[in-house]
């Protein structure tokens, strides 16, 4: 009792699109009379018996979601209606906090005695067991964000419904069929979000809508992305209920500036977006990064759902809730951590999908697997044909694997205050040609991939790695389709580059290198070797 299922119920089944019902509102609305008087006059057991009686005819009944009494599982023949007609959830509170709830309450007749504490310890000590015993799910009602509890609730469902389903998967799989679906999560306590993997999901409206709280879905897109996926999204959405609003950018990674995050906002203020509207980003990184900013800027924060369409969002930049845009002088170096609420990857649209494109994505693939995943790293070279021949199964494991090793090292390191900056293996290098030949001349996934190759080259001249795994990364990266030497930008201005950067400390430069292949070290490295590094790897303007 006391514990919020009413609220929750509520708010539950309106994201759920099902009817509410309270199995005490139903005793009441059978006999006219209220609990209390039933308890007075009639007494517990009677109260009891008619309890499991309405409790057997509603878990008979489809599309609703049954807040019971917090005594209804004291009957057995209830408990084992309400579990195997059902999916359980149960909302833990703590004695303290169903005090606080219930003090004023004079319509609960167990709590009607002179010490309700002693009678609210006496009830857990006798329900709780039961309440464990028989729960699908268990959700601490601590956090005084109910929405918060409501998501939560429906990410385990959706990892319930996924453990129930032939073609859906909670853990990546080298022999993935390419139809299945995975479902993967991002643990990080109140702000934990699902992941999903998987073909045709753009086309699942109810999937895109339970994760948008309001009745507004602003759709964050771009020139390239939207005349092919956009009128789907949209659709989708419209048809579960949603108001849709369109904002159309430039495509480019030179767009995403303070001009286009102006032009969101001033979107979002025309049409009156208020603190329920969500965001959607559907596109690359570039628009991920930039709605994702928006978002966590809009009326200092509203949600955000990140749909990407590219294979470098999808590995990559969709998933940690890194958020931001570029400044003429440094990458990324404006922006927040904000989490999204859900990340939905439709590995359907990497079929439109630019091979210049997809190669950038592998860059992210092979980072991860040589960061982390040794053994992924030999996946990666064995299967590298598959991946850039767009074979469907093995993009679908190289997805999830990628997205698996990021959630790991988010969860561990939320806010990149050390172990996540091992995910920028490459980056040093790679923002640093990214912004020396001007935002878009190549794109992100080129010059990481280019960076990692004059990371592992640095890691040999400082000891860690030997020759052979030098050229295996270098081979791996050109068999996906990716350049391996980097532009003359010149020595000063290299270095001038690198210094502007957001994992540097003291004006020092910090890098990740390997040491050894599947393990990152953060370090400086000694100006002759970095030197050395940029002249061996350049490609010498004529």
């Amino acid at each position: 009792m006391g514990a919020g299922k009413t609220t929750i119920g509520r708010l539950l089944a309106r994201k759920l699109g099902l009817q509410f019902v309270d199995s005490d509102h139903e005793i009441e609305a059978r006999t006219g009379a209220s609990i209390p008087w039933i308890f007075e006059i009639e007494g517990e057991p009677s109260f009891r018996r008619r309890e499991a009686e309405v409790i057997r005819d509603l878990t008979a009944q489809q599309g609703i979601v049954l807040a019971t009494g917090g005594g209804a599982i004291l009957d057995p023949d209830s408990r084992a209606l309400l579990r195997e007609r059902g999916t359980v959830i149960y909302l833990r509170a703590s004695v303290s906090s169903i005090l606080q709830r219930t003090a004023h309450d004079k319509n609960r007749p167990l709590l009607q005695t002179a010490d309700p504490r002693k009678k609210l310890e006496e009830l857990m000590l006798q329900r709780e067991p039961l309440y464990e015993e028989m729960a699908h799910i268990v959700i601490d009602t601590g956090r005084p964000n109910v929405q918060s509890m409501v998501h939560t609730i429906l990410n385990q469902l959706d990892v319930l419904a996924c453990q129930a389903a032939s073609n859906c998967v909670t853990q990546a799989q080298p022999s993935m069929s390419e139809q299945t679906t995975i479902l993967l999560n991002v643990d990080l306590g109140e702000r934990s979000y699902p992941i999903s993997i998987g073909p045709g999901l753009l086309n699942d409206g109810a999937l895109l809508a339970r994760h948008a709280v309001g009745n507004k879905v602003a759709i964050v897109t771009n020139t390239t992305v939207a005349p092919l996926y956009l009128d789907t999204v949209r659709d989708a959405l419209r048809a579960n209920g949603k108001e849709v609003i369109e904002i159309i950018l430039p495509d480019g990674e030179e767009y995403k500036n303070w001009a286009s995050l102006m032009q969101v906002f001033d979107s979002l203020l025309a049409h009156k977006a208020d603190r329920k509207t969500t965001l959607l980003a559907l596109g690359g990184g570039v628009i991920g990064d930039l709605t994702g900013y928006a978002a966590a800027s809009y009326m200092r924060g509203v949600d955000f759902i990140q749909v990407p369409t590219t294979l470098l969002s999808q590995v990559d930049s969709s998933v940690g809730g890194k958020t931001g845009i570029n400044h003429p002088l440094g990458k990324n170096m404006i922006g927040a951590f904000y989490q999204p609420r859900v990340v939905i990857a439709d590995t359907s649209s990497l079929e439109t999908l630019p091979d210049r494109e997809l190669s950038a994505g592998l860059a992210e693939v092979i980072k991860h697997g040589a960061i982390i995943d040794a053994e992924f790293f030999d996946w990666i070279e064995a299967n590298i044909d598959k991946l850039v021949g767009r074979d469907k199964g093995a993009l679908a494991y190289a997805i999830a694997r990628s997205c698996e090793i990021k959630a790991d090292v988010v969860r561990q390191d939320e806010r990149e205050g050390g172990l996540r900056a091992i995910l920028n293996f490459g980056h040093t290098f790679g923002h640093a040609i990214e912004a020396g030949l001007g935002y878009g001349e190549w794109l992100h996934g080129e010059a990481v991939g280019c960076g990692m190759v004059m990371a592992a080259d640095l890691s040999q001249r400082m000891g860690y790695i030997d020759a052979e795994t030098v050229e295996r990364l270098r081979a791996l990266v050109a068999a996906a389709g990716l350049p391996v030497a980097a532009p003359d930008l010149g020595a000063e201005r290299w270095l001038e580059l690198m210094e502007v950067d957001k994992k540097n400390e003291g004006g020092a430069i910090k890098f990740i290198l390997l040491k050894p292949l599947g393990a990152p070290k953060i370090t400086n490295a000694p100006q002759e070797l970095l030197l050395a590094t940029l002249a061996a790897n350049v490609v010498r303007s004529a």
